[in-house]
């Protein structure tokens, strides 16, 4: 344990020298030098030279290793597959992006996998080389990395760690991809520091990730998140969960494409392009996709009383045409006492907060292994 802490201080204080290590942890000069000296034989940390002198010697400054292996991050979308190569601090190194036209279980789990091969290939040669894999699928995981049910891909029952485990060799993470965005928003974006967050992934279907008290929520079983699934409407449109008038249906992005339809618009870059340019009939699409998620942050204001809620995944392109329904919505909406120190935000990493977030998965339970040793 003394080992991890003495790693997690320079990961995050480099360049830092033993004495400061020292200071900073709590531990005696002596035990940080035996577990510095460790680190370094594992290629974990490396030391650059002297730094300044306070009076004395000059110490010599540690630095940790980002290149000492790589981890590879997927965001497995309904309708696309978003894949990272990033270092042991979660810098991408490489990225891949590929869209999906079919949803089928083999045909879907073949795309992965090349995709994965693809990254695997453009890594850099490393001491630990690939130490993981992330991903971040839409619907309902379960601890063991199974999909249980998918409602917008048509999975059910997918064991897809253990499959993906059986190909590579390699510890795999699986979790579900709104789970992996509010990951990748706490670790690297906008949601550092934030005490209680609720990341809403808006794409084909909205998901979302909590984050409590600065720890990730996952409920009982670990499947809570599903907020797509609230009820707004009674007696509303079908869902192909089973449900009647589920939010996803009237605030995601095929509901968007839905209405756009009879327009003569086929998809969301094409949607994007007419309402940079003026399209007002556009514009009032997302207006109306932007009443319908305030519906819903309204909803979770009352429930929760979070510091924040963000909205990531690909609607988080269409900012400035659905905040101001947003805000209003929730203004109408929200009980006061709520939504008074409320903020909502825009993802920072916008499309990639669930890609970064799956990297961190795997790359964090690098450490772990390591910590157990």
């Amino acid at each position: 344990m003394n080992s991890y802490i003495v790693l997690q201080c320079i990961r995050k204080h480099s360049p830092v020298s033993r004495a400061q290590i020292s200071e900073l942890t709590g531990l005696n000069k002596a035990t940080v030098s035996s577990l510095v000296n460790e680190l370094l034989e594992n290629n974990l940390v490396l030391e650059i030279g002297p730094g300044e002198s306070s009076g004395g010697r000059k110490p010599v400054l540690l630095l940790f290793n980002e290149r000492a292996g790589y981890a590879i991050g997927i965001d497995l979308g309904v309708n696309y597959i978003r894949g990272v190569l990033a270092d042991l601090n979660g810098n991408v190194v490489s990225e891949r992006y590929e869209k999906l036209k079919q949803q089928h279980r083999e045909l879907a789990f073949d795309a992965l996998t090349a995709h994965i091969d693809a990254l695997i290939a453009q890594a850099p040669e490393s001491v630990y080389g690939i130490v993981g894999i992330g991903v971040g699928a839409p619907g309902i995981v379960d601890q063991e990395g199974n999909i249980l049910f998918a409602p917008n891909m048509k999975w059910r029952e997918v064991p897809l760690q253990s499959m993906l485990k059986e190909r590579y060799q390699l510890s795999i993470f699986i979790d579900n991809e709104a789970n992996a965005g509010a990951q990748g928003e706490q670790k690297y974006g906008a949601g550092k520091g934030i005490r209680n967050l609720v990341y809403l992934s808006v794409g084909y279907g909205i998901g979302s990730g909590m984050i409590l008290d600065k720890e990730l929520y996952k409920g009982t079983s670990g499947f809570s998140g599903e907020l797509g699934h609230l009820s707004i409407a009674f007696d509303g449109k079908e869902c192909s969960c089973g449900n009647l008038g589920c939010w996803e249906l009237y605030a995601s992005e095929k509901a968007l494409l839905e209405e756009a339809s009879q327009l003569g618009y086929e998809g969301l870059d094409e949607l994007i392009a007419a309402a940079q340019n003026g399209n007002e009939d556009v514009q009032k699409l997302f207006e109306n996709i932007g009443r319908f998620l305030g519906i819903g942050i309204a909803n979770i204001i009352n429930t929760l009383n979070p510091d924040c809620v963000m909205i990531g995944n690909r609607m988080s392109r269409a900012e400035q045409w659905i905040m101001p329904a947003i805000q209003q919505t929730v203004q109408q909406r929200a009980l006061s006492f709520h939504s008074e120190a409320l903020k909502i935000l825009f993802a920072e990493l916008k499309e990639h907060s669930a890609v970064r977030g799956a990297a961190y998965y795997a790359i964090d339970r690098f450490f772990e292994q390591f910590k157990a040793i």
